[in-house]
């Protein structure tokens, strides 16, 4: 108990040294010891690095996640040590509603068959900008957090005593300081008294307080040797923490390479992924004139011209044949008579040729139906 008073007593009066070393320092009234410059500047890289690191660190999780509702939802759950739970990003969201829309089309439509490609491609868009955002928090990200929560914080600590070690060095010197200033008086005093006075009484005290004075300085000499000691010790403790800076730059620009590393790979692979979807849909667009009306109708005054793909060998093929080809209607049509089938532009049905039939029609058919079918209303598929 007595040892833990003591103890406790003397963090007080260090503590209490240190608060009015520094408020001097504040108001002018005492001297400061200056670091030397290779420190400051090492100091001064250490606190740009942090600076730096963090503005990286908080853009890069923007970028990777941009919704701030998002990243506050993440970061609870890191903070509470719980696994965050799987959600669909915006590719998936939209690819599913794509799907979905195809679907109710019909996949055997132009339209929904290719709302269900785009949304199987922006399904995979999203799978590919998860992993890289999982490959950018584990390589990026990770590193340089450890060194903000990590590395930084060891050096603020070894900073902040270097900063205790530096006011206990300055108040050691002041205390030495006054202690001579003291002694130095006490011993003219001892010198005048001796000359002037009669008293022996007095010239006895004068003599104690200058044996005061005299071992009171040989004290503060003592601390400031002991003072001057631990500065040296703690500036050098800091000097190698600090210089292992580079030794950080070196590795955050292995990571930053990494980060670009897997940027062109995801946007490489969402390339590949949106060059095929265009290549499948392209395959399907047909350019229509610009003189047609509303409603995929063509002009009343005469039927479009037949696509190139009617006066293909397919064609000819398919009217010396008795077999079906599939082929997908390019305009709405309105049957004129029972014999024909009306059509719906984009949708996909079965045509045949019908000997003796008007060399401009087919016989087509859409499930149950059948019905005569104008050949410049339809393109043959492969």
């Amino acid at each position: 108990m007595e040892f833990n008073v003591r103890r406790l007593a003397a963090d007080a009066s260090t503590f209490l040294s240190r608060a009015v070393q520094f408020t001097e320092e504040k108001f002018g009234q005492a001297e400061k010891t200056e670091l030397d410059a290779h420190l400051e500047t090492l100091l001064s890289r250490a606190e740009s690095t942090k600076h730096w690191t963090e503005k990286i660190m908080k853009q890069t999780e923007v970028l990777l996640q941009p919704n701030p509702n998002v990243r506050m939802e993440e970061f609870l759950y890191e903070m509470l040590d719980k696994k965050v739970p799987m959600r669909a990003n915006n590719h998936e969201l939209l690819g599913e509603s794509m799907i979905d829309s195809g679907h109710e089309f019909g996949p055997g439509t132009a339209y929904g068959s290719a709302l269900i490609k785009c949304g199987e491609t922006e399904k995979l868009l999203g799978s590919a900008e998860k992993e890289f955002i999982q490959s950018s928090a584990i390589n990026f990200l990770t590193p340089f957090r450890n060194y903000i929560e990590g590395d930084f914080k060891t050096i603020s600590k070894e900073r902040k005593l270097l900063q205790n070690k530096r006011l206990d060095l300055d108040a050691a010197k002041n205390r030495l300081k006054k202690a001579r200033v003291a002694d130095a008086r006490s011993a003219v005093s001892i010198t005048h008294t001796h000359t002037h006075t009669e008293c022996n009484n007095h010239l006895s005290l004068f003599l104690n307080a200058g044996q005061l004075w005299a071992e009171e300085v040989q004290q503060a000499e003592t601390e400031l040797r002991i003072a001057q000691s631990e500065f040296d010790r703690q500036a050098e403790i800091t000097k190698l923490l600090l210089e292992g800076i580079s030794s950080t730059h070196a590795h955050h620009l292995h990571c930053l390479n990494d980060f670009v590393d897997a940027q062109a790979a995801y946007y490489a692979q969402c390339y590949q992924y949106m060059v095929s979807v265009q290549k499948q849909l392209g395959s399907q667009i047909v350019i229509f004139p610009s003189t047609f009306s509303n409603n995929n109708q063509p002009p009343a005054a005469s039927l479009p011209a037949p696509p190139p793909s009617q006066t293909s060998p397919a064609l000819n093929e398919l009217r010396s044949t008795s077999g079906t080809r599939k082929a997908r209607v390019l305009y709405d049509y309105d049957a004129a008579s029972s014999s024909e089938l009306s059509l719906l532009a984009d949708e996909v049905i079965t045509v045949s040729s019908v000997p003796g039939m008007d060399s401009d029609w087919l016989m087509g058919q859409r499930g149950n139906q059948k019905g005569k079918v104008p050949i410049t209303y339809l393109e043959l598929l492969n």
